[in-house]
């Protein structure tokens, strides 16, 4: 009877998430009330080079896998959210990626997904999709404002800027052509910066918010203060300039000033972005991600000064009750939030036609 009572009921409903990557995939899930099955995510190559029936291989694998960790089966399994980075020609078909073979374009995955996954399963099963940014925002949400509704911003600074918004209803805003809260490539307002116009990875020279935030705008950076340091040692440093970039967040851990320079302008960037898009959405929450809020690689003091500039920087562009109800916080579930938002959304999806 012990050992009865200890085992997971076979009929508790679960809702699965796939966060494709261009090499790896990470699977996760979640019980009908939204807690996660497993901290553990299930990991599975993507295959992308082997072509799309290989990927979609990849992703049932994931899945298969994810099921037989935690003892579950696939007749508990009543939706499946896929977290695929863009951009889309429509739903569930791809566009042209940069991390895809060119072939990719056009492909319908999310026909081919459901088609694999009702084979396995037996049954049709609810398949919904969107961008992995997007999804990471959804799981962030839920964790940050537990049960109280309310809309939740999340900027994500990496190689380039995540940027989600999600609604009281626990879904992201996707947009009508899918482009929705791509919100890295709108323009900053350089004569506040005080700076000249970075060229975006996306190709823009207006001053995209990407390339003042986030990894990509390091070497920007670098040229147009250096100058400013004429004794520093990286003008001597023999190494590439990828390298300089990515030294830059240790040397500012140590103190270096010309590192701490740009990362308070970078803090200062992402202040104005949180402004911008406050007036917009008006979410009671801003969750910051990305390397520069990671307990793993930076310390207490340094993420506090880098939080503590971005609300600085914020403040004096929000409305009175704004600055008064608006809580800028780290996030809290890195590499799991995209398979867990997936997760969450094809639960508030499933939630949704059954009403």
């Amino acid at each position: 009877a012990g050992d009865r009572k200890n085992q997971i009921p076979l009929m508790k409903k679960v809702f699965l998430g796939t966060d494709s990557g261009a090499t790896t995939s990470k699977t996760s899930g979640v019980w009908e009330d939204g807690s996660p099955i497993s901290l553990n995510l299930a990991q599975s190559s993507t295959n992308s080079q082997l072509g799309t029936r290989a990927v979609v291989d990849g992703w049932v694998e994931g899945v298969e896998k994810f099921l037989a960790e935690n003892q579950l089966t696939w007749s508990q399994v009543e939706g499946l959210g896929l977290a695929m980075p863009g951009p889309y020609q429509a739903y569930g078909v791809l566009d042209r990626s940069p991390n895809l073979p060119a072939s990719f374009a056009g492909w319908n995955f999310l026909e081919d997904y459901s088609a694999a996954l009702a084979q396995k399963a037996g049954r049709p099963l609810l398949v919904v999709t969107g961008n992995d940014g997007n999804f990471g925002g959804v799981a962030e949400a839920a964790h940050v404002r537990g049960a109280k509704k309310c809309g939740v911003l999340m900027l994500a600074p990496g190689s380039g800027l995540g940027a989600a918004y999600t609604g009281a209803d626990g879904l992201s805003l996707n947009g009508d052509t899918l482009n929705g809260m791509e919100a890295g490539h709108m323009p900053a307002p350089l004569q506040i910066l005080g700076l000249p116009r970075f060229t975006c990875g996306c190709g823009r020279d207006w001053g995209c918010f990407e390339a003042y935030t986030t990894i990509s705008g390091l070497p920007q950076y670098l040229n147009h203060l250096l100058p400013k340091y004429p004794g520093h040692e990286l003008h001597n440093a023999a190494i590439p300039p990828k390298e300089k970039a990515l030294s830059l967040r240790t040397r500012a851990q140590k103190g270096d000033p010309l590192a701490l320079e740009i990362f308070d302008l970078q803090a200062k960037a992402m202040g104005l972005h949180v402004a911008n898009l406050s007036i917009a959405f008006d979410a009671e929450f801003v969750v910051i991600g990305g390397g520069l809020i990671d307990p793993h690689s930076t310390t207490e003091e340094f993420r506090k000064r880098y939080l503590d500039g971005i609300r600085a920087a914020a403040e004096p562009w929000l409305f009175p009750v704004q600055r008064r109800t608006i809580q800028i916080v780290p996030a809290a579930l890195g590499e799991l939030s995209q398979a867990i938002g997936a997760s969450l959304t094809a639960l508030y999806t499933w939630k949704s036609q059954a009403d």
